[in-house]
């Protein structure tokens, strides 16, 4: 069964509360999906770890009920 949008950023949102979240499905398929995430929890890490930190939210389901995710990450400006 695939992950619906509302199921990605309520995870996403659950491991970075301050986090501002933006999900698009790209296809329409919903199966395909971008995401923004921008959260201060980046902020000294790497792009790699930003994006480890996303997944890492997302449970092992990447790959499997998610199957594909543009991920694109930034910290806040002051």
């Amino acid at each position: 069964m695939a992950m619906s949008a509302d199921e990605i950023e309520r995870r996403i949102r659950a491991a970075f509360p301050d986090a501002v979240v933006e999900i698009r499905d790209l296809a329409g398929d919903n199966n395909h999906f971008a995401a923004r995430v921008v959260s201060e929890a980046f902020r000294g890490k790497s792009r790699v770890q930003q994006h480890q930190m996303v997944y890492a939210s997302l449970k092992g389901d990447m790959g499997g009920a998610l199957h594909a995710l543009a991920l694109q990450t930034a910290v806040p400006e002051n």
